[in-house]
Parts: structure tokens; C-alpha cells; sequence
């Protein structure tokens, strides 16, 4: 079922993949703005993982022209990333029964992170001055949700000893600090009622 999910959540979600590329491409071409970079880096500075926001978001300059945009780049930076980890574990094979359990479950907690994070781009896709409020409320609630379930997902491995914690806790904490970003980012664009 899990897998099934997370194969629904990879079709609806290819358009903010194939946008994430084509963005990073733009970056990796001459003139990328240095406007654009600016913002980035002026947003990223009091995030929670700074470094890790502005690495990941500077190949994301190419559209990067409002906190709007940047908070959007954010998202789909994390969601994308969630996607792959997730799609890595469904590719693992674990031997234990423990493992297999455990497996599982943080699939299933990931792939709802996916969602939540693809809930949230619509929502900010989609700002209006009449429920900005609400739509950024809406958005702080699925960032948040996403967050959560990255974090269910480690808890499932606490039994689970030796390298496969080792690597899926690495994987999945990366995935829960660019979310923390995003999250962070939503929560400066609330604050500035930076509508698009």
C-alpha cells in the first residue's frame, strides 16, 4: 500500500520536479541574476540551516524574484528530496524482520511528507491578498505535518541497529533540515505578507 502511495504521490508531483531542473539548469547558466542570489541569501540568513538553505536554494535562482518564489523553491527543493529518499528505501533490501517494520512505516511517513509538501506549493502557487492568512496558515500546517512525519519516520528505527539506521537517519535528517527551511521561509513570507 505504501508503495502504491508513494508511486500516486511521484505522478502528481513530476511537474515541481521537472520545474526544481529547469530552474537548476537556469542557475548553471551565465547571468544568473545576481538579484536573485541576493534574495536567496538575504532570506536564508536567519533560517534554521542557513548554509544548507542557500546551497540549496542558489540553484534555484533562475524564477527567485519575490519571497514568494523563494518560499515556493524551498518547498519543492524538500519535497523533492523526500521523494528521492523515499524512493531509495523502496529500493533497499532489509533483512530483519525489525527492519523490514520499520521500513515500512518511515515509507509511509515520507510519502505523507510528499504530500503535505505537495499541498503546501499549490497553496502558495495560488496567493491572494482576500485569504492570505488563511492560505499561509494552511501552508505553516502542512509544512509542519511534513516535518512531523520525517520525524515519525526516524523514531521507527530506534530499534534497529548498525549501518541502516545509520544511513536512513542520515538521509532522512538532511531531508527534515531542508523542510525545517521551508517551513522558516513560509513563516518569513507570513510575516512580511510577501504576496507575489
Amino acid at each position: 500500500m505504501a508503495l502504491l502511495q508513494l508511486l500516486l504521490v511521484t505522478l502528481l508531483s513530476l511537474s515541481s520536479e521537472t520545474r526544481y531542473v529547469s530552474a537548476r539548469n537556469a542557475a548553471d547558466t551565465p547571468g544568473t541574476s545576481e538579484t536573485s542570489l541576493d534574495l536567496v541569501r538575504s532570506s536564508c540568513v536567519h533560517a534554521s540551516y542557513p548554509g544548507i538553505c542557500f546551497r540549496t536554494l542558489s540553484f534555484y535562482t533562475g524564477p527567485a524574484k519575490t519571497p514568494s518564489d523563494v518560499a515556493q523553491a524551498a518547498v519543492t527543493v524538500s519535497m523533492c528530496r523526500a521523494r528521492k529518499v523515499a524512493n531509495y528505501l523502496s529500493r533497499i533490501g532489509f533483512g530483519k524482520k525489525g527492519e523490514q517494520i520499520a521500513l515500512r512505516d518511515c515509507l509511509e511517513q515520507l510519502s505523507d511528507s510528499v504530500e503535505q509538501l505537495r499541498k503546501t506549493l499549490s497553496e502558495l502557487r495560488h496567493l491572494r491578498s482576500g485569504t492570505f492568512r488563511w492560505q499561509m496558515s494552511n501552508a505553516e500546517t502542512w509544512v509542519s505535518a511534513a516535518l512531523t512525519d520525517e520525524d515519525t519516520c526516524l523514531d521507527g528505527f530506534r530499534e534497529v541497529d548498525g549501518k541502516v539506521r545509520a544511513d536512513v537517519k542520515r538521509k532522512v535528517m538532511n531531508v527534515a533540515k531542508v523542510t525545517s527551511n521551508a517551513l522558516y521561509l513560509i513563516t518569513l513570507l507570513d510575516r512580511t505578507r510577501g504576496l507575489p
